[in-house]
């Protein structure tokens, strides 16, 4: 295939500034690289290693922790509230009016506040819904990382098997760029063959560097989601033969929309959110219940009687606060958020059909597709003899090198598309039904 000017003059510019560096110094030079450390990874052990190690997930449950430490707080009786006088002061001040036997002057107040119409019960019910807000909080926490990571999993698989691909390519047009330089050295071929070849193998070494700043991202969130600080590259175990096996037949759109709105932790959360704000209109209702006081007063000689002992009552008068507006705005948001549940399970629904026909398309583009490579494996050799025995035209050798490398790379592109529409059918549900591992 023809290739730019300015590809070519740049070639030209590098042959000719290193006519000695060959493929074989190259690779030794990157022989002395130290290799990454590398673990196999298989997809329930990560997802195992998700759930107990992800940071996001443990902070999540503290909120859980938090809300049920402040239902049983809203639960709790008020403490009891004790006053003490005495005039030690004016003891110590005025002795010469005090006797050696006077008993000076002693108060004694303690009051308890009593909440009537049920309203600690109500609080601790409000509260403790909190919780049950922030578990379906939790869970679709743990649905959309789950979403990331197993999209991850499987795009960093597909990622390592096209930089197989590229690897291959460059490690065999690098031998035969070598042989060519010498054949070149000795005035068997012309400069332009040599440079057409080592500009495509540029090429191809720009494309595959893109290939490895992928996988490097993709290995940093992993490493994030799995909450691994060491350098370990990792590589995902997959069975091609269970992600060929992944099919729609068993499932409709309507069947699955119904299970995603009725399992989607994201629609549970908006429930739970209007059951808090029913049992918090409970409590504002309560609220408009005035406290009750009761106490106790002994006062040793400041009454009009020495020793005196008094029981109190004391209570708010509702006639002005009735907490009422409280109440209506309480009221408002159980309105305005009853319209947001039932927009979450339009959209719901919205997002199913169109994870469904993605993946539909998806599977049906792979199934409709030729996956064998085998042909073109074959054709490949035969087409390096030919140019090897001048057959064919460089131009001609390298189209084929192109076609070749496209093949394999679309069809990994088109297997990891498909696993991903899959992917995206299991987190718009809201559980993972469609698996391959």
């Amino acid at each position: 295939m023809p290739y730019p000017r300015f590809v070519l003059a740049l070639a030209g510019c590098w042959l000719a500034l290193q006519p000695s560096i060959t493929h074989a110094q190259a690779r030794s030079t990157a022989q002395l690289l130290p290799p990454a450390d590398t673990a196999r990874l298989t997809l329930p052990e990560a997802e195992q290693r998700f759930v107990a190690n992800n940071l996001q997930v443990l902070a999540q449950t503290y909120n859980i922790t938090t809300a049920e430490a402040l239902a049983r707080q809203a639960r709790l009786i008020d403490n009891p509230t004790v006053v003490l006088e005495q005039n030690a002061i004016n003891r110590t001040i005025n002795r010469e009016h005090f006797g050696p036997g006077s008993p000076g002057q002693v108060a004694v107040q303690a009051t308890q506040l009593f909440s009537l119409a049920g309203r600690r019960r109500a609080a601790g019910r409000a509260q403790q819904q909190n919780a049950v807000v922030e578990q379906f909080n939790l869970e679709d926490l743990v649905r959309n990382l789950r979403f990331q990571l197993r999209s991850t999993y499987y795009d960093l698989f597909f990622q390592q098997q096209t930089l197989k691909v590229y690897e291959a390519e460059v490690d065999s047009l690098g031998r035969n760029i070598s042989k060519y330089q010498a054949q070149y050295d000795k005035g068997n071929i012309a400069l332009k063959e040599v440079i057409r070849l080592k500009a495509f193998l540029f090429s191809l070494q720009g494309e595959r560097q893109s290939i490895l700043a992928i996988i490097a991202q993709e290995q940093s969130d992993l490493h994030i989601l799995l909450r691994d600080p060491a350098p370990t590259e990792y590589r995902p175990v997959v069975d091609l033969a269970r992600t060929r096996a992944l099919n729609l037949s068993e499932f409709t759109e309507a069947q699955l929309a119904d299970t995603a709105a009725a399992t989607r932790a994201d629609v549970k959360a908006r429930r739970a959110a209007v059951v808090q704000q029913n049992l918090n209109l409970k409590y504002q209702q309560k609220l408009a219940a005035p406290d009750l006081a009761v106490g106790y007063v002994y006062d040793k000689a400041g009454s009009y009687i020495n020793d005196y002992h008094a029981f109190t009552l004391g209570m708010a008068v509702p006639v002005f606060n009735r907490n009422q507006g409280n109440i209506q705005a309480v009221k408002a948001q159980i309105a305005g958020n009853n319209f947001l549940v039932e927009q979450q399970q339009l959209t719901v629904r919205a997002e199913v059909f169109q994870a469904y026909e993605l993946a539909r398309r998806s599977d049906a583009l792979f199934q409709s597709t030729d996956r064998d490579t085998t042909p073109f494996a074959r054709l490949m050799e035969g087409i390096e003899k030919s140019y090897a025995k001048r057959v064919i035209s460089v131009v001609e050798y390298l189209d084929f090198y192109e076609s070749y490398k496209n093949n394999l790379v679309q069809l990994n592109s088109l297997r990891s598309g498909r696993v991903r529409a899959f992917e995206q059918l299991n987190f718009v549900v809201g559980k993972p039904i469609f698996r391959a591992e």
